[in-house]
C-alpha cells in the first residue's frame, strides 16, 4: 500500500529539481517528511492595524495603497515603496527585488503587508515584509485563524513553505499518516491521533485557542511532543542494544589490586562512592557490556572509583584506555594514575595528538604489546593505527563533549575486535535528571552525591567591577598569609586569540599591581608542555596567583588555593562556573568565590548568579541553568546535534519524560515501529549502524 514515506515532494506542483535540492537540505524528500516540517510558531495575523498606531518593534499586518515606488541609489540599491491608509504611512524597503516586482508595485495599488516595524531614513519602515497585491477581504472576526511560521533554508521563503505544507496536506484524506501509538496510551492522556494533529498544527481551525497554540500547549502538538521525545528516546535504546548485540570479557574481581590501592589512600571511601563502585563491580562482572554514566559533583571523588574499576580490569588480565577531552585534563589523570598505580606495578602509556615521533611510536608499541595496563590520552586513542592488546574496559571523562558516535565508534577497540569494551562515562557536570533520563536512555546513571569528609563550603560573593581595586587588596591579603589564588578571565567572544590577548594584559596588571606576589598565566593557545609546567609551579606553591582563561574548569587539584575570582561571570553557563568554583574548597581552610560582573545585568543574569550564590549543590545549579538556557547549552556543544528537537522543548514538556521512558522498552520488541518512528523524527540524521 502506498504511504507518504513513498510519495516524493516532486509529486507537488511547482515542485523541480532545484527546490527538491533545497527542500533535501532540511531533511525533505517525501511528502510525509514535509508535514514532519512542523511550524515552529505562529503569527497572529488576524487583524489590520492603522498605521497611525504602529510604534517600533510592532509585528503587523497593515494595509494601504501604493503612493509612489521609488529606486534609491545608495550604499546599497532599493526599492522604496510608500504605504498610504487613513491614518498615516508606512515605507516597504526591499533590497532583493526585481522589475517585475517594482513594476507590480505602482502607484494606487492596493497592498496588504506584514511585517516588523523598524526606523527608516523614511519614518517607519518593513524591510522585505511578506505582501499581497489586490489582497482578498479578510476573513471575518471568529474565521480568521493563526500563520504558522517555519524552520527555513536558504532559498525557501515563508510563503512557499506554507504553500507546499498546504498542499500536502491535500493528500491526508487517500493517505492517513500510521499511527504507531498504543490507542490505550492516546486515550489515557486524551490525545488526538495523529493524522488529525498533523492537520491542526499545520493548518490551525479558526476555533482552536490561540494561547494554547502559540505557548505550544494544545493537544495537537503535545500528541507530537510526546512522539518526538519518544523518537528520540528510542534511537538511544538502539544504540545500547547495538553496543550490548556484542559480548563484553566478564571481568571477574580476582587478585588483591583494589586493596593494596585503597590502603596507600590517606582517607577512606564515602558511602556514595561504596555504593556506585558496588554498581561497577556488578556491571563488569557481566559478559554484556557496562553502559555506565557515574555522576558527581566537583570534588566527590570520582576519580578514585574510576581507578578502582580499572583495577579490577587489570586483575582480570585486560587493558583499561581513560580518555579525556582536553590535554589538560586528561595529563592531570595520567599525574593522579601514575602517583597510584605505578606503586602497584602497573605500567601506564600517554597518548594525545601531539606525542610525536619516537615517544609515540613506544607508546604505540607497548599498548600494543599488552605491556601498558593503562593507556591514558585524548580521542587520539581511537585512531586507526592503535592497536589494543586486550582492551576491555574504557573510561570516558566528561562524556558530554562526545557524542554518541564515539560511543558505538568505541566497540571496534575490544579484545580481537570481537568483544566490546565496558564503557564507563564520568561527569562532573551535573545533568538534571529529566535531561539525563533523555540525553543518556542509552546508559545506566549512577550519582556520587556525598562529598568527602572535610570539604567545607564555598562561600560566593557576587559584587560589580567597579570594585575591582578592593577585590585585588583581597588578592593581596590571602596570599600574604600563605594561600593561593586564581584569576579567571573570560570573555564573551568565542575567538580564543582575542581571551589569551585578555588573560595576558590581565596578568600583567596583576604582577604591576602586586609586585610581592609571584603570577602565572596560563591559557587555550600555550604548548601543552608550557601550561603542565605553569599548573606545576602553582601547584607545588612557587606561584602565589594563577591568572587563566576557563581552561582550568575541569580537574585541577591545588588544595592550598582558597579564593577564586571570576571576571564576567554573566557570560558564563552556570555549570561552568560551578566548575570553576569547585577549583578551590579542597583543603581545610575557609574558601572564596568571588563573581566580578559588569553592570548592568540583565534579569538572567541576575537570576543564575543568585542561584550560584545561594546552593553549593551541583544537581540544584544544573536545575537552574537548564530552566534559563536549554538543553543544548548544559549538554555542551558537541551533543546538541542530538537534542535539536523540532517541536518539544524540554522545561515545557518535561512531564512527557516519564511516561515517554515507560514506554519505550516494550516498542524495542517491534523494530518496525521503532525503524518508522525514529526515521520519522530524526530522518537521516542519526544513521547509527553506520558509524
Amino acid at each position: 500500500m502506498t504511504s507518504l514515506d513513498d510519495i516524493p515532494v516532486t509529486q507537488l506542483k511547482g515542485v523541480g529539481n532545484a527546490l527538491a535540492e533545497k527542500l533535501a537540505k532540511l531533511g525533505i524528500a517525501s511528502l510525509q517528511d514535509l508535514l514532519f516540517h512542523l511550524p515552529h510558531r505562529y503569527e497572529d495575523r488576524t487583524r489590520i492595524v492603522p498605521m497611525g498606531n504602529l510604534r517600533i518593534g510592532d509585528v503587523a499586518v497593515v494595509e494601504g495603497e501604493v503612493m509612489k515606488a521609488d529606486l534609491i541609489m545608495g550604499r546599497r540599491r532599493s526599492l522604496q515603496v510608500t504605504l498610504r491608509d487613513n491614518s498615516g504611512f508606512l515605507v516597504m524597503r526591499f533590497f532583493h527585488f526585481n522589475a517585475a516586482q517594482k513594476n507590480q508595485l505602482n502607484e494606487g495599488v492596493r497592498v496588504r503587508c506584514y511585517g516588523e516595524v523598524r526606523p527608516g531614513r523614511a519614518g517607519y519602515e518593513f524591510y522585505h515584509p511578506e505582501y499581497q497585491v489586490n489582497p482578498p477581504p479578510m476573513p471575518a472576526e471568529g474565521e480568521a485563524t493563526l500563520t504558522p511560521v517555519y524552520p527555513l533554508t536558504e532559498g525557501i521563503q515563508q510563503p512557499r513553505a506554507r504553500s507546499l505544507c498546504q498542499q500536502a496536506l491535500g493528500y491526508l484524506q487517500r493517505f492517513p499518516i500510521r499511527d504507531w501509538l498504543p490507542q490505550g496510551f492516546l486515550a489515557e492522556y486524551q490525545l488526538p491521533g495523529i493524522t488529525e494533529a498533523v492537520q491542526l498544527v499545520h493548518s490551525p481551525p479558526t476555533n482552536a485557542p490561540v494561547n494554547l497554540l502559540m505557548e505550544g500547549r494544545h493537544p495537537a502538538q503535545q500528541r507530537l511532543v510526546m512522539e518526538e521525545l519518544l523518537a528520540h528516546q528510542l534511537s538511544l535504546l538502539q544504540v545500547r542494544e547495538q553496543i550490548q548485540a556484542r559480548e563484553a570479557l566478564p571481568l571477574l574481581p580476582t587478585g588483591d589490586l583494589p586493596e593494596r590501592f585503597l590502603e596507600s589512600l590517606p582517607f577512606s571511601l564515602t558511602g556514595a562512592q561504596r555504593h556506585v563502585l558496588a554498581d561497577i563491580r556488578q556491571d563488569l562482572s557481566q559478559p554484556l557490556p557496562m553502559l555506565r554514566l557515574v555522576q558527581g559533583d566537583v570534588g566527590s571523588g570520582k576519580t578514585v572509583v574510576a581507578a578502582l574499576a580499572a583495577l579490577q580490569a587489570i586483575g582480570a588480565g585486560a587493558q583499561v584506555a581513560l580518555m579525556a577531552p582536553t590535554e589538560i585534563l586528561a595529563e592531570q589523570h595520567l599525574q593522579n594514575f601514575r602517583a597510584w598505580l605505578e606503586p602497584l606495578g602497573i605500567r601506564l602509556a600517554w597518548l594525545s595528538g601531539k606525542v610525536k615521533g619516537k615517544a609515540r611510536q613506544e607508546a604505540l608499541d607497548v599498548v600494543r604489546s599488552g605491556e601498558a595496563g593503562v593507556v591514558i590520552g585524548t580521542h587520539a586513542l581511537f585512531q586507526n593505527e592503535v592497536e589494543f592488546h586486550r582492551l576491555a574496559l574504557v573510561i570516558v571523562d566528561e562524556q558530554h563533549r562526545f557524542g554518541v558516535h564515539q560511543r558505538l565508534a568505541l566497540r571496534e577497540k575490544g579484545v580481537g575486535g570481537a568483544l566490546a569494551p565496558h564503557q564507563l562515562i564520568m561527569t562532573a557536570t551535573p545533568i538534571p535528571r529529566t535531561l539525563a533520563m533523555s540525553a543518556y536512555a542509552d546508559l545506566d546513571t549512577s550519582v556520587i552525591d556525598e562529598l568527602p569528609p572535610g570539604r567545607k563550603p564555598i562561600e560566593t560573593i557576587v559584587i560589580p567591577d567597579s570594585r575591582r581595586e578592593d577585590v585585588i587588596e583581597r588578592v593581596r591579603g590571602a596570599c600574604r598569609e600563605g594561600r593561593q589564588a586564581y584569576w579567571v578571565c573570560t570573555l564573551i567572544e568565542e575567538s580564543e586569540a582575542l581571551q589569551c590577548q585578555a588573560a595576558e594584559v590581565t596578568a600583567q596588571e596583576l604582577a604591576e599591581r602586586l609586585p610581592d606576589l609571584k603570577v602565572g598565566l596560563v591559557h587555550g593557545r600555550l604548548k601543552a608542555q608550557e601550561k603542565a609546567a605553569v599548573m606545576e609551579q602553582f601547584k607545588v606553591g612557587e606561584l602565589d596567583l594563577l591568572v587563566a582563561t576557563t581552561v582550568i574548569e575541569v580537574g585541577v587539584d591545588v588544595p592550598n588555593a582558597s579564593l577564586i575570582i571570576i571576571e564576567n561571570p554573566e557570560r558564563l553557563g552556570l555549570a561552568q562556573l560551578h566548575q570553576l568554583r569547585g577549583r578551590v574548597g579542597r583543603g581545610e581552610q575557609a574558601s572564596f568565590c568571588v563573581l566580578m560582573y559588569h553592570p548592568p545585568l540583565s534579569f538572567n543574569g541576575k537570576a543564575r548568579l543568585q542561584a550560584l550564590r545561594d546552593s553549593q549543590d551541583g544537581f540544584f545549579i544544573a536545575e537552574k541553568d537548564l530552566e534559563i538556557r536549554g538543553p543544548g547549552e548544559v549538554l555542551g556543544t558537541r551533543q546538541t546535534g542530538m537534542m535539536q528537537f523540532r517541536l518539544a522543548d524540554f522545561e515545557r514538556d518535561k512531564g512527557w519524560i516519564e511516561p515517554v521512558r515507560e514506554m519505550a522498552p516494550g516498542l524495542m520488541a517491534h523494530p518496525d515501529i521503532v525503524q518508522a518512528l525514529v526515521r520519522r523524527w530524526l530522518g537521516e540524521k542519526i544513521r547509527y549502524g553506520d558509524v
